[in-house]
């Protein structure tokens, strides 16, 4: 039996989006004359990522913050999008059962690679009642997206502080070019130079922050999609379902590849064009 690769892969999406947003706003800034060093500034970086995450602590738990912190690979980084793979697992998981019991698949346990479908294959073997399975797994599902929800909360959040602790530093900064309003030629740089916080501020809750709030979510409704798949399979093994039957019903899964669909189907490419 093959299992499903789950092996993560870099998410160029992701990346492409980070280095476009930031080459249009730097490059439309050069285009309009503007000197990099104009917006480089050590104290106002210090003031944004520091007063950010200082806020960002105070809203949510050490623990959270660093399991959000940790969750960053899953920005970057993304599993295989479709559930061909799964969907090809859980038909050669019931085409087994079909055909030599359901006791049999307890030697292919140690190979089936999805955590959640070890476990419900397992308990299925175990003999538990499906409405018990049903309810294990589900418990399972929820606690799993509720953490994930935690992480992109994070984000949220720290997207959320940061604009305002941009404006924060650049009302600093003003504060202190007032002090020195009778130099003209110093309160000119002070003011260009205060605002650079708040293109701190801004950008990294736009640029970053809140979209990697989003993906984490959209990897959340994904994954919430999978586990159901995964949940389906594990209920129609401890209650002996047909293997056609078991197809339609996870057949909406698929993302609609046609290869990978005639593969999964139960009867094969070449039966169904006889039938």
């Amino acid at each position: 039996m093959k299992s499903a690769d789950n092996r993560s892969r870099l998410d160029f999406a992701t990346a492409a989006g980070i280095l476009l947003a930031a080459f249009g706003l730097v490059g439309g800034f050069l285009l309009e004359g503007g000197k990099p060093q104009a917006i480089l500034g050590g104290s106002a970086a210090l003031i944004v990522f520091g007063g950010c995450i200082g806020a960002t602590l105070v809203a949510h738990t050490l623990n959270e913050v660093i399991t959000a912190v940790r969750a960053l690979g899953r920005v970057f980084f993304e599993k295989p999008s479709g559930c061909e793979p799964l969907v090809d697992e859980i038909m050669s998981l019931s085409r087994q059962s079909r055909k030599t019991g359901l006791i049999s698949l307890e030697e292919m346990v140690p190979n089936i690679a999805e955590p959640l479908l070890r476990k419900g294959v397992t308990l299925a073997v175990d003999g538990v009642e499906p409405e018990t399975i049903r309810d294990i797994l589900e418990t399972e599902i929820d606690v799993t997206i509720r953490r994930l929800g935690r992480d992109a909360q994070v984000f949220e959040s720290a997207g959320g502080f940061s604009p305002t602790i941009g404006i924060i530093g650049a009302v600093l900064g003003l504060v202190i070019t007032m002090a020195r309003i009778d130099d003209t030629k110093m309160v000119g740089r002070g003011i260009a130079a205060a605002f650079v916080a708040t293109i701190y501020g801004v950008g990294l809750a736009n640029l970053f922050l809140l979209p990697a709030a989003a993906k984490l979510r959209s990897r959340a409704s994904r994954d919430r999609e999978w586990m159901e798949l995964i949940l389906l399979g594990s209920l129609a093994l401890a209650e002996g379902m047909n293997t056609k039957l078991l197809y339609d019903k996870i057949e909406c899964y698929l993302s609609g590849d046609a290869p990978s669909r005639s593969s999964a189907h139960p009867l094969g490419a070449a039966q169904r064009v006889q039938a």
